[in-house]
């Protein structure tokens, strides 16, 4: 092929003259172009030249004649590269075997009539535009290769589509090319008709090298890879501009790379190579939304830091977004993250302390009992009554044991008896104070001269006592974990960030009722104490019960608005140290001083001395059942 044709053909501006048809034809102008006949034709509009008249359409008369009295160097290359392609396709004859392309190129002059004249004339085959149909019996249109720009483009791509050539493509190529053996892709083409399928099924075998180097194929549906030059546009000194490669985007690429922009290069308004920053102000950064000024211009802002739950990971971020229920925004609300889960732990410095305390106490009951079964047959133990001090002295030491049932992490076996154990061991314990105290009064008054008294020492008063009070308790809980039994649960309202593991009480009812239950024992305890507490020494039992049932209530009702006041882990170990302090003021107050003498006094443990007849008198500490 002879590009000197080409040349000559873009070089000499278009003329032609004006054209009178009938019937369904639009008067136009005498259209010139350059084609190579082939099997299937492709269409090519440039605008390989430019005037330097524009006028202005009226609207009431025909458009001015345009001439292209300018010659435009860089579409020159597109147009020689279309016409080198397919000049090269045909000479390889493994691309398309047995089947040649031709050509039509047309010059828009860059203008918008003259690209829908041309359009027309290519679809047509003739000078003047006879709609809807094709006047020439040469090889089928099986696609175009459309102009650079946005206007014409779009332009030509609405007449195409009404002639089913559907959306015309863009030109894939660089006006920074140096020479005709550096453009990098045949054609994106979108055909039709008959022209489609051959081209097609031949095209989706294609691969091979061009002479530059570059691996050419095309997939499924006839597309080639997709290579992009990124063209910065830069002013130059004398305020003409320049088209500066600062990037490219390939497709066959390995994955990361198919992007590449040098920042370096890349000129933004006058001359900076830095990114211009808003005239007004700066950007909002993560954590932030965005809000206009009013009465400002569109670019001044307020940075509003985003609302509690909510964040913003973006730079200028119009809204914030709010965090799923189980996360948190994080300390700059810039993205969301994992809530911190509490709970009362064995590792954390509290728990650790509670256990700690827990299992010394629980030891130290656990001595006390062993100290009374080893002198079971002292005096001081028998007239304490050994059955029921043994039962208290193990309730005790349960009570100890059911605080562990609130420390550690919430599960559904735990949370149903830990308050269920606590309230049932606890009442078993108050009601042998109980027992204990009313034994007191009776053994007193069964000393007096005739009293009818003596009939109700023994064991059955104890019994009666310890078993009504606790199994009315045992009823409660019960009745309680049968309705509505208590249930681990995550709490995410009470504390900011935090999800609190705890177990739900089901029914705030049922608890309040069972420590009112066993409050009202221990009231009675201390009343019955009360009243006998001015026994005489020998009978000072009645002391130590009131000494412990005033601990006992001290620390309950303590523990009611300490109870209500916090929240989370902090409540549980309230509810922990109460147990302890309770349970640890009836061991200290009742067993502690019958130990001292047990194992430190032991010449006070006689019947004699406690009887008050004995050689060594009594002191403050000794008593006497």
């Amino acid at each position: 092929m002879k590009f000197s044709s080409l040349l000559l053909l873009l070089f000499i501006p278009a003329a032609g003259h004006f054209a009178e048809a009938t019937g369904c034809t639009l008067r136009s102008h005498q259209l010139t172009g350059y084609r190579l006949d082939g099997d299937v034709m492709i269409g090519g509009i440039f605008p390989a030249s430019y005037t330097l008249i524009n006028e202005i359409p009226s609207f009431t008369e025909s458009p001015a004649f345009t001439i292209c009295n300018q010659f435009y160097m860089a579409s020159l290359v597109w147009a020689e590269a279309l016409a080198f392609t397919i000049e090269e396709i045909n000479r390889e004859q493994l691309i398309l075997p047995n089947i040649t392309l031709g050509f039509v190129i047309f010059d828009t002059c860059l203008s918008l009539p003259r690209a829908l004249q041309g359009t027309m004339w290519i679809l047509t085959g003739k000078p003047i535009s006879i709609l809807n149909y094709r006047c020439q019996s040469s090889a089928p249109l099986a696609a175009f290769v459309g102009d650079a720009a946005s206007d014409p483009t779009i332009l030509i791509a609405r007449l195409l589509g009404i002639y089913k050539y559907p959306q015309v493509s863009y030109f894939a190529s660089s006006p920074l090319l140096k020479n005709k053996y550096e453009f990098p892709s045949l054609l994106r083409t979108i055909s039709s008709g008959e022209a489609e399928a051959v081209l097609l099924y031949y095209m989706k075998k294609v691969r091979f090298k061009s002479k530059s180097g570059e691996e050419m194929y095309f997939d499924s549906s006839g597309e080639p890879p997709a290579q992009y030059d990124i063209v910065n546009w830069q002013m130059k000194p004398d305020n003409t501009l320049q088209h500066v490669k600062v990037g490219d985007f390939d497709v066959r690429a390995s994955v990361g790379k198919q992007l590449y922009i040098n920042n370096s290069a890349v000129q933004w308004n006058m001359q900076r190579t830095e990114v211009p920053r808003s005239v007004c102000s700066e950007s909002c950064g993560p954590g932030y939304r965005k809000a206009h000024q009013e009465g400002r211009p569109a670019c001044c802002i307020d940075c509003i830091p985003c609302a509690e739950g909510e964040i913003a990971n973006g730079t200028d971020s119009s809204t914030c977004w709010q965090c799923p229920g189980d996360k948190w925004p994080n300390e700059r609300r810039s993205e969301c993250v994992p809530k911190r889960i509490e709970y009362l732990s064995y590792n954390e410095p509290l728990g650790s302390t509670l256990t700690t305390t827990t299992s010394l106490s629980f030891f130290t009951t656990a001595a006390v009992l062993c100290v009374f079964i080893k002198y079971r047959e002292t005096a001081i133990v028998k007239a304490n009554n050994r059955e029921l001090s043994y039962l208290l002295l193990g309730s005790i030491a349960l009570s100890f044991l059911s605080s562990l049932l609130f420390i550690g992490e919430p599960h559904p076996t735990t949370c149903r008896l830990q308050h269920l154990a606590f309230g049932i061991i606890f009442v078993l314990c108050v009601s042998c104070v109980l027992a204990k105290t009313i034994m007191v009064v009776i053994a007193f008054n069964a000393t007096k001269p005739d009293s009818n008294m003596r009939k109700w020492l023994g064991p059955k008063v104890p019994v009666v006592t310890v078993s009504v009070c606790t199994l009315f308790q045992v009823l409660t809980c019960a009745i309680w974990l049968l309705l509505c039994p208590p249930f681990p649960e995550k709490n995410m309202k009470i504390k900011t960030g935090t999800i609190v593991l705890q177990c739900n009480k089901c029914s705030e009812i049922a608890l309040w009722f069972m420590l009112g239950y066993m409050g009202l024992l221990a009231c009675a305890s201390f009343l019955v104490a009360f009243v006998s507490r001015n026994l005489p020494d020998s009978f000072n039992e009645a002391k130590w019960i009131t000494f412990s049932m005033i601990v006992f209530l001290s620390v309950w009702f303590s523990f009611i608005p300490g109870y209500l006041s916090t929240q989370g882990k902090n409540m549980v170990a309230v509810e922990v140290f109460s147990i302890i302090a309770s349970s640890a003021g009836l061991l200290s107050c009742i067993f502690l001083p019958k130990c001292y003498i047990i194992l430190l006094r032991p010449e006070l443990n006689t019947r004699e001395n406690l009887l008050g007849r004995g050689r060594v008198k009594p002191t403050k500490t000794s008593i006497a059942l």
